[in-house]
């Protein structure tokens, strides 16, 4: 192998290598934390900004060394850095950063990250740009700029690899010791390289091209570029797992195709053509915007995906396509990585700290579009050639109309949200909305979580205390909470809630019964008392938790419960936290040795059933499925219930007579744990 052979190997396998472990921690670090608040879909949120503030930093350090810093200097400096970082391994985060209760947790999480992870982070950020800028310097007529594409395929690697082949096959902890290990092999090849380039010598011409000052109106052009489809992965991320479910596939998705697009637009010029992608931006860009108006349950979720996803590229193609094509001269390209990584920090910043505190709903992902539909027409039509004049007004005309007609759509449909709502709030835990809906004796009121029903209440004084949507008496909860009431008719209940709602499961209360209510959004338990009556109506005592759940138990002294009831939803499924090994554990610390557990699993995406079955197993317990097809005359949602209970003999009351089933067990299924959990296994 010849030298420059060698050489180029060297430089390429130590930026792929980077690039892999940049991405496979953030699924690693973010699953390991998720359980710690809540399995929010905010945790990626809030872990995402700290990635892209983290890569700025390493953009900013690789600019800063390579103008300021000799090759002698530059190669001590991160040998030093390399080393430091290898102090923090293995990954391992501290527990003592769990929160205590329902505060945001927004800055408890980035606190977590930069102990655990932060400067590892920064040393494997700082790799693209101080890699190619080292290549360069020593292969002054060779562009690097195909190191850049590499960097990227190793980043989708990182994350198309981890849904599929690292999360269902290592558990956690050893996801944390592989990756430490070949960080080790990483840090040993970049301190090679610095080695190497420490006697590197800067020509007087290349110091002269990189002291060219770049025109403000080409940064800023960078940065527009790199932010639109960082504020478009984030919001559109933020949208899937809200209203799916908060898992690392629906993390890796988006972000894969984001990188998809660098990769594509700077391997190789003729990927990314405009007579090809524009068109598809309009008409990908005109879907996005629609698609939420519809509501998720208008189109199988596997074509909604499809489209949304699809338009995402597209968008991502032409922002990535653009800025390939205005990509300056190697000596230049430490800033301009710089101002690509302000781009993605800046629309990070706006998505997981702007919005969530200023906007009452989700407007992020509508100015997003909005946002790439503008920059695009700025940057395409202002450095285009037109042969007539009247050319130019018909193509600025078209594409102010296309901007305008996507922000009518959006705009649109938030005002029919917002007229529609009684109440709008939102923080860190997500949208909620109160609305009144029917009319007459059918009149109602509805609590809504992004686009999930999570309670609906009758507003007339007659009906308001019936139990509705997934709690009905003939629901697996309500028979439950009937046969308990039944079996000790002359004795108090002691009943525990995880996830509160609307209270609608107050209604079975009696006088003497103490519901014990966990929820980690302060918002819900404020909106249940202020806007629906359950609490207000309540004959049983009430005690209400605010904290997660699990974690709330875990300090908790053994309650005793008769019934203990899991409904913790986020977006359309129970945080997968809730549903380990180690949480039934804790559930049935607090059960009665008679104690009934019902666990909520209606869902549309994924098949819990099999979960809680093999938790059931495992601890010995008999487990029985209650469906119940549902009533919408009397707002009753069809809904799924597994009971596990010490002792198959309680089924056989009269309450589950002929709709409690048993559960068959799946050979195949692996009982998740705190350190395993694959949703692959449950997709419907």
């Amino acid at each position: 192998m010849s030298s420059n052979l060698r050489l180029a190997f060297s430089y390429g396998l130590t930026i792929f290598l980077s690039a892999f472990l940049l991405f496979q921690v953030q699924p690693i670090i973010a699953k390991m934390i998720l359980p710690w608040f809540g399995g929010s879909a905010s945790v990626w949120t809030a872990c995402m900004l700290f990635f892209q503030m983290l890569l700025l930093l390493g953009y900013l350090y690789s600019h800063w060394v390579v103008r300021f810093l000799s090759p002698r200097h530059q190669s001590y400096l991160h040998m030093a850095l390399l080393a430091a970082s290898l102090l923090l391994l293995p990954l391992s985060p501290s527990a003592d950063w769990r929160p205590v209760g329902g505060e945001d947790p927004t800055l408890r999480i980035l606190g977590l990250l930069t102990m655990t992870i932060g400067l590892p982070y920064v040393v494997l950020s700082t790799t693209g740009p101080l890699i190619q800028a080292w290549f360069a310097r020593e292969r002054p007529g060779v562009l690097p700029y195909r190191l850049f594409a590499l960097s990227n395929f190793g980043s989708l690697l990182a994350l198309l690899a981890y849904p599929v082949l690292v999360e269902p096959v290592l558990p956690t902890r050893w996801q944390s010791l592989v990756w430490s290990g070949l960080f080790v092999v990483f840090a040993a090849l970049c301190a090679m390289l610095a080695w190497r380039g420490r006697t590197g010598v800067v020509s007087a011409t290349k110091a002269a091209e990189s002291s060219i000052a770049t025109p403000f109106s080409l940064r800023l052009k960078w940065i527009a570029l790199a932010g639109c489809p960082s504020i478009l992965m984030i919001a559109d991320t933020s949208f899937l797992t809200e209203n799916i479910a908060p898992i690392p596939l629906l993390w890796v998705i988006p972000l894969a195709l984001y990188l998809l697009s660098f990769i594509l637009c700077f391997e190789r010029v003729g990927w990314y053509r405009r007579v090809v992608f524009l068109p598809l931006l309009a008409l990908g860009l005109g879907a996005m915007a629609y698609l939420p108006s519809l509501g998720v349950s208008a189109l199988p979720v596997y074509l909604a995906m499809g489209i949304n996803l699809s338009a995402f590229f597209v968008a991502c193609m032409v922002c990535h396509g653009e800025l390939a094509a205005i990509k300056p001269h190697p000596s230049q390209l430490t800033t301009y990585f710089l101002m690509l990584a302000t781009g993605g920090a800046l629309g990070g910043l706006f998505v997981g700290i702007v919005a969530p505190y200023c906007f009452n709903s989700n407007f992020e992902l509508s100015i997003g579009l909005v946002l790439t539909a503008l920059v695009i027409t700025l940057v395409v039509l202002r450095g285009h050639e037109f042969s007539t004049p009247t050319r130019r007004a018909i193509a600025w005309a078209t594409a102010m109309s296309i901007v305008a007609a996507i922000a009518y759509v959006r705009i649109d449909d938030h005002l029919y949200e917002l007229t529609d709502a009684k109440v709008t709030a939102r923080n860190f835990y997500g949208t909620l909305r109160v609305f009144n809906g029917g009319e007459g004796v059918d009149a109602r009121r509805t609590l809504m979580h992004g686009q999930i029903v999570h309670g609906r209440q009758f507003a007339t004084p007659a009906r308001e205390d019936l139990p509705t949507a997934y709690y009905s008496e003939e629901s697996g909860v309500g028979r439950a909470l009937l046969a308990k009431t039944a079996q000790f008719s002359n004795s108090p209940l002691h009943v525990g809630v995880v996830g509160v709602g609307i209270g609608t499961l107050l209604t079975y209360g009696r006088a003497g019964d103490l519901y014990r209510l966990y929820d980690i959004d302060p918002l819900v338990i404020h909106l249940a008392r202020t806007e629906f009556t359950f609490f207000a109506h309540a004959k049983a005592s009430t005690e209400v938790v605010i904290a997660d759940a699990r974690l709330a138990l875990e300090r908790e002294a053994a309650q005793q419960f008769d019934v203990l009831v899991v409904d913790a939803f986020s977006g359309d499924a129970v945080p997968i936290h809730l549903l380990t090994k180690e949480a039934f554990a804790e559930y049935f610390k607090h059960l009665k040795p008679d104690g009934v557990l019902a666990v909520h699993v209606t869902n549309r995406f994924l098949d819990l059933i099999p979960v809680v079955k093999a938790a059931a197993d495992n601890f010995g317990r008999q487990a029985r499925l209650v469906s119940f097809e549902g009533d919408s005359d009397r707002l009753i949602f069809r809904s799924n219930w597994v009971l596990i209970h010490a002792n198959g003999d309680f089924f056989a009351r009269p309450e589950f007579k002929d709709v409690a089933h048993a559960v068959t067990a799946r050979a195949d299924f692996r009982i998740w744990d705190d350190n395993y959990s694959s949703v692959l296994a449950v997709l419907k």
